[in-house]
């Protein structure tokens, strides 16, 4: 089975299900969609005119293919800018198995491929606190950009976040970097 492939309307209660075993977990971090509507409308397309504003994948386990986390590039914008902020979390009975460096690996890739997104660059917006998350992206080669004070409303308040990026130049991990 793949690790990631895109979100489907059939998956809507493992997703669910997965999601409410996991908002110990997830809190105080994010909130996945819980309920059948909620999913209903993570799941949905974009609407006509707002072009592919997003795009979003489910982290799945190669033996089972159960649902194991997700992967969203959300506010994709094409033009000269090319970027897209990734989102992601790993539900709980996946935690700590590694499935979620392989699979933002692969969502990375997807996002810089010229048959994916191509896209230029990449942000993860992380709660400094999160230090699970921090190491996932570093270990991936992003680099920290900044901070950004009350950027995103989490948990019911403004949070800071780390702002992380990687673009299409920058070389994978272990890699030689490129000289000039």
């Amino acid at each position: 089975m793949r690790p990631l492939r895109p979100l489907r309307p059939a998956d809507g209660a493992e997703f669910t299900a997965r999601a409410r075993e996991s908002r110990e977990l997830h809190h105080p971090w994010l909130s996945p969609p819980a309920t059948a509507a909620a999913y209903e409308a993570y799941a949905a397309p974009p609407t006509a005119g707002a072009g592919a504003a997003k795009a979003g994948f489910l982290v799945c386990e190669r033996e089972s293919g159960a649902i194991a986390g997700f992967v969203n590039v959300n506010n994709i914008v094409l033009g000269a800018f090319r970027c897209g902020a990734l989102g992601y979390g790993a539900f709980a009975h996946a935690a700590g198995r590694g499935l979620m460096r392989e699979a933002l690996g692969l969502a990375v890739g997807h996002a810089f491929a010229a048959d994916g997104l191509a896209l230029h660059r990449l942000e993860a917006n992380i709660q400094p606190g999160n230090t699970a998350s921090i190491a996932l992206v570093r270990g991936l080669g992003f680099r920290l950009e900044g901070l950004s004070p009350d950027f995103l409303h989490v948990d019911g308040a403004w949070r800071d976040h780390e702002r992380w990026a990687i673009t299409a130049e920058m070389p994978p991990p272990g890699a030689p970097h490129r000289t000039g």
